[in-house]
């Protein structure tokens, strides 16, 4: 299982959110370079990286900064927040990103994603944001008429090879990740699952391993120092 550190970015900074509400947020680098930096030296091979200002928007406005972030880490990054567009996905492609995350559109507008998938194959990965058992949308901002489940169908029927599937209710709370959430993916989808969203101790981490899922992430636990980062990798090997 791979572990995915994320830099949640605002304003060209590192920050996270807590289950994301804009209003409960705390900034934890200036620098996201620099977080990026001390996760290559923990032994990660990927990035996650949400542009929590595009989440709203559907723009691009901290598209240097990842760039950045890419460029001076070496890793692989995966990006999502916004992306609405061919045009943003070509954006981030032509920059050098390895996998762009559909969120919003992948909810409301299932023709652009069907085209996405066909234009972009496997750099397309869809975030399935799970408030109260619906897809949310708009930087979690709203429930759509969806269930998660009924989401994740539809995608693996248009061709999508990765599920990026967070318990809104866990993230950033500290409380354990949903293990029960993945099992059920894991045992109903053929896509790559990544867990996120309340992953805060290595046991969480052991747990998911033994879903043999694709990967999980960590965002506030290492940012609070509960989940010492390399050891988290070694145990998802």
């Amino acid at each position: 299982m791979l572990i995915f550190p994320a830099i949640d970015l605002y304003e060209k900074k590192a920050v996270r959110l807590f289950k994301g509400d804009y209003n409960q947020m705390t900034v934890y680098n200036e620098n996201p370079c620099e977080t990026a930096a001390d996760f290559v030296k923990c032994g990660a091979s990927w990035i996650h990286i949400v542009d929590l200002e595009g989440a709203k928007s559907g723009d691009t406005p901290n598209l240097d900064t990842v760039c950045d972030i890419k460029k001076t880490s070496g890793l692989l990054c995966e990006v999502g927040g916004g992306i609405r567009s061919l045009s943003v996905i070509d954006k981030y492609v032509l920059a050098g990103i390895d996998r762009v995350i559909l969120g919003t559109a992948a909810v409301t507008d299932m023709d652009f994603c069907r085209e996405a998938v066909k234009n972009f194959g496997e750099k397309i990965a869809v975030g399935v944001d799970i408030k109260d058992g619906y897809a949310a949308v708009r930087g979690w901002t709203e429930k759509s008429a969806l269930t998660a489940y009924e989401l994740c169908e539809r995608m693996q029927d248009i061709g999508v090879t990765t599920l990026i599937c967070t318990d809104i209710s866990k993230d950033g709370a500290m409380q354990g990740t949903n293990v029960g959430l993945y099992e059920e993916l894991s045992n109903r989808f053929d896509m790559k699952i990544i867990a996120s969203g309340g992953v805060s101790s290595l046991e969480d981490v052991r747990a998911l391993r033994k879903l043999d899922i694709y990967g999980a992430i960590i965002g506030k636990a290492y940012y609070t120092g509960s989940i010492d980062l390399s050891k988290a990798i070694e145990v998802a090997k």
